[in-house]
């Protein structure tokens, strides 16, 4: 087991997921400054309860399972401000959170295996058809890569990497994100986002 700074957010992070984050809080500004400095990942936990942003009679509940980020780009515009691109890796269990300096929470992590790679069923292929799709529009309209929700190579032939961009894009809550990145099937999981784009696939 390892201990990392945790980074609790709204919305979950899928490995292979894209995240674009501003970091202007003090917890975290001296976290990521570390993280560039030794080349090291922070762990993404989404919030059942609480906000991002901590207020003095805030309390946070993190998730029991979350995503490792490495940090790919960053910009610092302003002493107190860092602009980051990051990418989600491996996922991790929450074994154990404690709150350190500053109100930084620390966890207790190990591993969860990879997703198996597994071609994406029939069944469930308009899942797929539909985030290619996506794609090519966002394309189209000549959105930069490095602005993209999703990062290449598009994966779009494998049953994990479509289901965790659809986790990541589809406004479910916080507490079904966090169901789905624990499943160790990741065709049960693309299941799951089949039935919630029911009505919206063609």
């Amino acid at each position: 087991m390892a201990t990392i700074p945790l980074f609790p957010l709204s919305n979950a992070l899928f490995p292979a997921g894209v995240m674009h984050l501003r970091i202007f809080e003090v917890r975290y500004l001296d976290m990521i400054r570390r993280c560039i400095a030794d080349g090291t990942e922070f762990g993404v936990v989404a919030l059942l309860a609480g906000n991002e942003v901590r207020s003095p009679e805030g309390t946070e509940t993190l998730a029991p399972v979350g995503t490792l980020a490495r940090i790919d780009a960053w910009d610092a515009p302003m002493p107190a401000l860092l602009q980051l691109r990051c990418v989600g890796t491996s996922r991790f269990r929450l074994v154990s959170s404690q709150l350190a300096k500053y109100g930084l929470w620390m966890g207790e992590i190990e591993p969860i295996p990879d997703d198996p790679i597994l071609p994406v069923p029939a069944a469930l292929q308009p899942c797929a058809d539909a985030l290619g799709s996506l794609v090519a529009q966002w394309q189209q309209e000549g959105l930069p890569a490095d602005r993209m929700p999703l990062a290449s190579p598009y994966r779009l032939d494998e049953c994990a990497w479509v289901a965790d961009r659809w986790c990541e894009l589809l406004p479910m809550p916080a507490a079904e994100k966090v169901r789905l990145l624990a499943l160790s099937d990741p065709e049960v999981r693309l299941a799951a986002v089949h039935a919630a784009l029911d009505g919206r696939l063609p």
